[in-house]
């Protein structure tokens, strides 16, 4: 089961943001030799998105910094979205890691 985190991005910034994937004894995953993917949407059934770029810069410690650049929310238009992260073992195996709502708010400075 996918941990839930709401996320609040400010429309026009750069974001990021980091999760912590565990085992069922609560140790750091080791993600060496997993793809990390995520997207966000307008709601599930939208078939636009926006990629995350999803990477373990120490993949031993289980941390998964996801993140969007200042021109990809810039894109966004304020309001409700709805997102989930996903790992994949080199068996083709797929695990949603964390998911939930993200709000994005509108930029004034442009």
């Amino acid at each position: 089961m996918a941990y839930i985190q709401n996320l609040v991005i400010d429309q026009g910034a750069t974001f990021s943001t980091s999760v912590t994937v565990t085992d069922a004894e609560g140790d750091a995953l080791n993600l060496t030799s997993y793809l990390l993917r995520g997207q966000m949407r307008k709601s599930y059934a939208s078939s636009s998105y926006t990629s995350f770029t999803a990477v373990s810069a120490t993949p031993t410690s289980g941390v998964i910094d996801i993140s969007l650049t200042a021109t990809q929310t810039g894109e966004l238009k304020a309001g409700r979205y709805v997102y989930d992260v996903e790992m994949e073992d080199t068996a083709g195996v797929v695990t949603r890691i964390v998911e939930g709502i993200i709000t994005v708010t509108p930029q004034v400075t442009r």
